[in-house]
């Protein structure tokens, strides 16, 4: 980010070096794990973007008892690398548990301007929520709060209130390390690991280190951005316009205002997100997986800047062009996707530009 001092500078160059160095399993790396560095998940276009690599979720949910994340049978996120040395003690890759009800790929988000997100009061967030569709509008976005009252704005469903617990929650299921917060490796499917299946003791990586992460992802500038070198910006303009009279802004809003802070880079600065952090139920279409406290039709509304740097698009990278994402979007988005349908060839190209200049 510009305008960050000395020792902000030095934390995101450590971080960055910790983010793409690749652990071995004499550093904890495993038993189970997906990669080996963080890097490998969001690498595109450049460290700290988005990842072509997709891993597994899966959950349970019913109607009566909610969602399960299914703990017991080695949790939400599957695991398919095991270490040389545990697979010579048995230890195999994780299978689709039992009693899930919903399997989905999930991409990795890019980690672009983060720490922006990071710095949004959360009063902010909650001025726009509305659960019970007071205003009759057919939106009814609803915070994600954690265990401790916060507002949840990071992870596909908004699970994650900080980024301390976002990159935390990646080292330890994505790489095996074991944290401070989280000194027990693992299951493999609900089953204990042999004892001797981990090479390093615990925890395998510090706060220190995780600092170091989080640090990385906070100071990441936020996307620019992306005008083609033939690009009428008369089209983007209008494309706008567009975008706004079809209602889009009701869950993609474009901007916030950081808070007061001591890091003159983030202290009340105005930025583009396109995204009110709000939970929204997007229809059957795009209902898979769950986290517990939401159902599988229900997502944060997706960030927006950064659009024109993505090949696909959607959680599970499922639509390939930007109007098959909108198409495939239902529920609260219905009325609009409805519209946008009705938009004459023109139109939806001037959207789409504006979109992809995002």
């Amino acid at each position: 980010m510009p305008g960050l001092r000395a020792d902000e500078l030095a934390a995101f160059a450590a971080g960055e070096a910790l983010f793409n160095r690749p652990f071995t399993p004499e550093e904890g790396l495993g038993p189970l794990f997906n990669q080996d560095r963080c890097g490998s998940c969001h690498d595109l276009p450049t460290s700290g973007g988005h990842g072509a690599e997709p891993v597994v979720k899966a959950s349970r949910f019913d109607s009566a008892q909610g969602c399960s994340a299914l703990t017991d049978q080695g949790g939400d996120l599957l695991q398919f690398l095991v270490t040389s040395h545990a697979r010579s003690l048995g230890v195999r890759p994780e299978r689709l548990p039992p009693d899930a009800t919903a399997t989905t790929d999930m991409r990795a988000p890019a980690l672009y301007g983060l720490g922006l997100v990071a710095a949004i009061p959360d009063d902010d967030i909650l001025r726009a929520a509305d659960p019970y569709d007071d205003n009759d509008d057919g939106i009814s976005g609803r915070p994600n709060m954690d265990s401790k009252r916060r507002v949840g704005r990071f992870g596909r469903k908004a699970q994650h209130a900080t980024l301390f617990g976002f990159v935390e929650e990646a080292a330890r299921l994505e790489m095996g390390l074991t944290t401070p917060g989280h000194v027990l490796e693992e299951s493999a499917n609900g089953v204990p690991l042999p004892p001797s299946a981990d090479l390093a003791p615990d925890p395998e990586i510090g706060h220190a280190e995780l600092q170091l992460l989080t640090d990385y992802v906070r100071f990441l500038a936020p996307p620019r951005p992306v005008l083609a070198d033939d690009a009428d910006l008369s089209d983007i303009r209008e494309g706008a316009n567009v975008f706004e009279w079809l209602g889009c802004e009701s869950c993609h809003t474009p901007t916030f205002r950081t808070t007061t802070s001591e890091v003159p880079a983030l202290n009340r600065k105005v930025f583009r997100l396109y995204s009110d952090l709000l939970l929204h139920d997007l229809g059957p279409d795009l209902a898979d997986t769950c986290t517990p406290g939401t159902t599988p039709s229900e997502w944060k509304t997706a960030r927006l800047v950064g659009l024109g740097h993505r090949f696909e698009f959607l959680h599970n990278g499922r639509a390939q062009t930007i109007e098959e994402a909108i198409l495939l979007h239902g529920g609260e988005a219905s009325a609009t996707r409805d519209l946008y349908r009705r938009l004459n060839p023109s139109a939806k190209q001037q959207l789409l530009s504006f979109l992809m200049s995002l």
